[in-house]
């Protein structure tokens, strides 16, 4: 075997859209492995291992576990940001017509799934996790329908992308409105001071990374310090980096090119590691049964369909939007499902949500349970919808 083929195998293997989800699954099984052996201890230990330095003026000190979900995450969400800037210039939501449909249904597949929730859990000391059934996996939810090959129409896998980055930003929208701690104003003043400022390099035409980047990180901190979670200081650095709607490569596909790969085959799987070390104990299945375990579980699996399926079919019927191309409302149906895979969004906001670890437990739990079935339910149903010749308009 030669090795120009080998390297051409390695590097469609992680070009590959389905291997980060392998990936991610195998570190979601590590994770509940080491959880329940003898190792579980020692992992809890390292997540709460403090790192960085703090003087009299700078804190920079904190456990693993937050450098992991307010620091990499951060870098997940700028390349969201990259993402969301290039779509809104370049791609499916260029124009109104074309961006109307994934957002449209990417709202209602958020209200829904809250409403449910907020149904079980109306009242009690639970409520305030409303928002964890809201949220789709962009990489296992794309990882499922990479699966499914040629058997679908590659409109589907453009609508789904537009439908997770739009979900991805009502998420970061959430986050920082309702689960943000008291806000320090004069911290979201430098914050906003110096995203000016790099507002002011796009529009000086400055193309260097350099110059986005540094401040960027400035950005970060200021924000982590103002009470407002620190995620969404990487959305508000991507949509300062100019770009243009040609194919010449622009300093924001630049970085977009450069995080892909390092964000999907590193960064999210170790948030995976580190978030889904759930410790299975006594009465956990019950607690599906409770009303936090209900509320996720159907607000996930029944509740994402359905607010995709009924925002899509209203703006069919009052012509604003239409199916994508060669697809069917089977095929709504399906990627309805997959938009019920909550994993990383919905664990991240789980952790916000709550001060007691069991309901954090049991939450993460709940989480597993409904994305797994939302997962085989959709791409079941997308799998028959290529067999099927029923037309479902």
């Amino acid at each position: 075997m030669s090795t120009s083929f080998n390297l051409n195998s390695f590097k469609n293997f992680f070009s590959s859209t389905s291997t980060s989800g392998i990936i991610l699954f195998a570190c979601l099984l590590l994770s509940l492995i080491i959880a329940n052996t003898s190792f579980g201890p020692g992992f809890d230990n390292l997540l709460a291992t403090q790192i960085g330095f703090e003087t009299e003026s700078i804190h920079l000190r904190y456990s693993l576990a937050l450098w992991i979900n307010d620091g990499l995450m951060a870098i997940f969400f700028l390349l969201v940001g990259l993402e969301i800037k290039r779509e809104v210039v370049e791609g499916e939501l260029s124009s109104p017509k074309k961006a109307i449909l994934p957002i449209i249904c990417a709202i209602g597949g958020a209200i829904v799934p809250a409403l449910i929730y907020t149904f079980f859990n109306g009242g009690k000391p639970t409520m305030h996790g409303w928002g964890i059934p809201m949220a789709t996996d962009i990489a296992f939810a794309l990882a499922i329908l990479a699966l499914l090959s040629d058997k679908v129409p590659v409109s589907l896998k453009i609508f789904l992308a537009a439908l997770a980055i739009v979900d991805d930003l009502l998420a970061i929208l959430v986050i920082a409105i309702f689960y943000s701690s008291e806000l320090h104003y004069m911290n979201l003043v430098y914050a906003a001071a110096i995203l000016g400022l790099l507002f002011l390099f796009n529009r000086f035409g400055i193309k260097n990374l350099a110059f986005y980047l540094i401040p960027g990180v400035f950005i970060w901190y200021f924000v982590h310090h103002s009470g407002i979670h620190a995620t969404i200081a990487g959305v508000l650095t991507a949509l300062t980096l100019p770009t243009t709607a040609d194919d010449t490569e622009s300093p924001l596909e630049k970085l977009e090119h450069a995080l892909t790969v390092p964000v999907n085959f590193l960064i999210i799987p170790i948030f995976a590691l580190a978030n889904t070390n759930i410790r299975f104990e006594e009465g956990m299945v019950e607690g599906l049964f409770t009303g936090l375990g209900m509320g996720i579980v159907l607000g996930l699996v029944v509740g994402k369909p359905i607010g995709i399926m009924l925002i899509a079919w209203l703006g069919v019927k009052l012509k604003i939007s239409e199916l994508p191309e060669q697809s069917r409302w089977i095929h709504m149906l399906g990627l309805g499902l997959l938009g019920g895979i909550g994993f990383t969004m919905s664990i991240f906001i789980s952790i916000l949500s709550f001060s007691d670890p069991m309901l954090v437990q049991e939450a993460k739990f709940s989480i597993l349970v409904g994305s797994v079935l939302s997962g085989f339910l959709g791409y079941m149903v997308l799998s028959f919808s290529s067999k099927s010749k029923q037309v479902l308009r």
